[in-house]
């Protein structure tokens, strides 16, 4: 019978056999040198070596719970994915993080959230990776390095540098609806409870019949959207920078499980070639007046990991995780992501990643995968190689049906979507400040934008960022212009 950590009489090796000292090393004489053979100490020492993971790229500080989402309206006659059937309640892990921020960098920086969530199917696991925001800074996956590093620390001084942020966003104007969201209010959430999430790219549903259809994501905090203003998260980044990990775990702990309700927008798959705007450009919205909210169900997290290292750090979220009733879109940065994540995280954690304990899926693995570092389960395959003449197993085509697509034809280029009757850069933020903020929100973004940009933007900068401003809204440009000015 194995121990537990409470019931074990005694320290043992990592391979289970009783441990001589957990004080003293093995030495010729008490004064004397250390001896090789003493094999614990060499096994302690090693696996200390060793027990960092290179963190993330981006969103490397986060925390995160496992939970439930029970379907509480019926939606199937958009979609035949399993997990999103007529009362379904299926078990699921989410991680909350911030973008920018190494492993040890303060919760309360001004940043996008990430909002990531696996749910444990009974075709497997669905993926759905995204943020607090519903647009994104860039919609091709070209300049989404070239992004992540301008938000990083300058090469030279080893700090962050808001002149690299402000550089690399007044020459991609499409950054214009996503840096008016992070710096207005909801730039810092004042706890991971009280945020939304969003899917920002847009998916594929299939039902059934065989009917496709374009979705978003919503999901709703039901806690209420709270934020702190940049002072109050100045302040807390000094005092309890772990402040969103602490309040999520000890909410969990005392049975304040905090829960979302999940939405859709759905739109009927003829309608977006001849939407207003390009409908799978990441950097634009569609108006809930277009396509309104449909709930699908309320997710919550009930459960706080038994190990962080194990069950959030070593957590690989993927969009290409798709079960079947679920797939991609024309999304650009999507497609990117599709082949992204998944190989970050066999650099990161290892090929065998998805046999780790968040990462497993709740059903038996049929897959021609085999051997590599750290593998510990079968493939539970015949033979390793199909086809085979030895009882399979065979891809379902017949069951499942064919992965649903789109059809598209013409040259390969390199060039920007096809513009739609309303696309332009700024015209989404702009309808952002004069009719979703309020006076006292406006006021909190001229303050937010006006403090970061007199953090080291050099004089070129500036004015691109003024003129930036000005053109998602004169007024507010003007008045972050006579702010930074000094006038």
């Amino acid at each position: 019978m194995t121990q537990t950590p409470q019931s074990a009489p005694y320290t043992t090796t990592n391979a289970g056999i009783p441990a001589e000292s957990d004080e003293h090393s093995l030495t010729v004489s008490p004064n004397g040198p250390i001896l090789l053979q003493d094999h614990y100490l060499i096994e302690k020492m090693a696996q200390f070596n060793r027990e960092r993971v290179p963190e993330r790229v981006v969103h490397a500080k986060g925390s995160g719970a496992y939970g439930i989402l029970e379907v509480t309206n019926d939606i199937s006659q958009f979609t035949k994915a399993d997990l999103f059937q007529p009362g379904k309640r299926t078990e699921m892990l989410a991680r909350f993080s911030t973008v920018a921020g190494e492993l040890g960098s303060p919760d309360t920086w001004r940043d996008p959230r990430g909002f990531a969530l696996k749910f444990y199917t009974e075709h497997g696991n669905y993926d759905l990776v995204g943020n607090n925001t519903p647009v994104f800074f860039v919609r091709d996956p070209m300049k989404f390095q070239d992004f992540i590093r301008s938000q990083k620390r300058h090469p030279a001084t080893g700090l962050r540098n808001n002149d690299m942020q402000w550089d690399f966003w007044t020459l991609s104007p499409e950054s214009a609806h996503q840096v008016t969201w992070l710096m207005g209010d909801r730039g810092i959430p004042k706890t991971y409870r009280h945020m939304n999430g969003y899917s920002s790219h847009t998916y594929m549903w299939i039902n059934a019949g065989g009917e496709k259809f374009w979705v978003k994501y919503h999901i709703k905090t039901d806690q209420g959207i709270d934020f702190l203003t940049q002072e109050q998260a100045d302040e807390l980044a000094g005092k309890d920078a772990d402040l969103h990990r602490r309040d999520l775990y000890e909410a969990i702990e005392r049975g304040d499980h905090p829960s979302w309700t999940v939405h859709v927008q759905v739109m009927p798959f003829d309608d977006a070639p001849d939407y207003r705007f390009n409908p799978f450009d990441l950097t634009k919205v569609w108006p809930h007046g277009d396509y309104p909210l449909i709930e699908v169900g309320r997710m919550t997290l009930n459960k706080n990991p038994e190990d962080y290292f194990i069950h959030i750090e070593q957590a690989a979220f993927e969009p290409s995780n798709m079960v079947p009733g679920i797939g991609p879109s024309p999304d650009k940065m999507l497609l990117g992501r599709l082949f992204s994540y998944p190989d970050t995280h066999r650099y990161r954690i290892g090929p065998n990643y998805t046999q780790l304990p968040p990462n497993r899926p709740r059903v038996q693995v049929s897959s021609y995968a085999k051997d590599g570092p750290m593998r510990y389960e079968p493939a539970h395959t015949a033979r390793p190689y199909a086809p085979n003449s030895y009882g399979g197993p065979a891809a379902a085509v017949d069951q499942f049906g064919e992965a649903a697509g789109w059809q598209t034809a013409g040259e390969m280029v390199r060039e920007a979507y096809r513009l739609h009757r309303e696309d332009d850069d700024f015209g989404q933020p702009h309808t952002m400040v004069r009719q979703v903020l309020d006076e006292a929100a406006r006021d909190r973004l001229v303050s937010n934008v006006t403090g970061h940009l007199l953090q080291g933007v050099s004089r070129p900068v500036l004015d691109r960022a003024l003129q930036y401003w000005r053109n998602i809204d004169k007024e507010i440009g003007d008045r972050i212009a006579n702010n930074v000015n000094g006038g």
